[in-house]
């Protein structure tokens, strides 16, 4: 089931469909999120992807939440997009050598998987809003902000440390 589906014909059904897919991705970025803390060499990405797997299994038991509150059933739908992201990094990672390099390429892949999250909170958010569920926005919110202080904190480690050690 696509993203551009028959099944989905109401605000509500986009919703449900897209909590969906995000529960997906976020059960797929905690699978993956060990590998990367094995693969990362500089301490402070280590630590800061150690950090963000257990938010990762926060926002999994607050879509659970959402998912109840809204009365939808739990479930998730396959992600292509997320697939594709995290496969991508994966190869990418396979062919690096040099560990400052990887933990560049490293960043650069978790903010990959970032910016789709925020995108899919973000419309989330907006829906819940409209669907005239400020409970679920206001879980759902929590998660956004997360994900956007997530990012920031990548954007700094590379920006001031990362990078510089991996164009030497």
């Amino acid at each position: 089931m696509g993203f551009f589906t028959k099944d989905i014909k109401t605000m509500d059904d986009l919703f449900v469909h897209t909590l969906r897919d995000i529960y997906y991705a976020e059960n797929k970025i905690a699978k993956a999120l060990p590998e990367m803390i094995e693969k990362a060499s500089d301490a402070k990405l280590k630590q800061g992807f150690k950090a963000h797997l257990g938010e990762t299994e926060n926002h999994i038991s607050r879509l659970q939440e959402v998912f109840r509150m809204h009365g939808a059933e739990i479930e998730a739908i396959e992600c292509p997009a997320i697939d594709g992201i995290i496969e991508e990094s994966e190869e990418v990672a396979g062919e690096v050598d040099d560990k400052a390099v990887l933990d560049a390429a490293l960043i650069a892949a978790a903010q990959a998987v970032e910016h789709y999250e925020i995108t899919r909170y973000g419309s989330l958010v907006a829906w819940a809003k409209q669907l005239g569920r400020p409970d679920c926005a206001s879980v759902l919110q929590k998660t956004l902000d997360e994900e956007k202080a997530t990012d920031k904190k990548l954007t700094m480690l590379a920006e001031n440390a990362v990078n510089m050690r991996a164009a030497v």
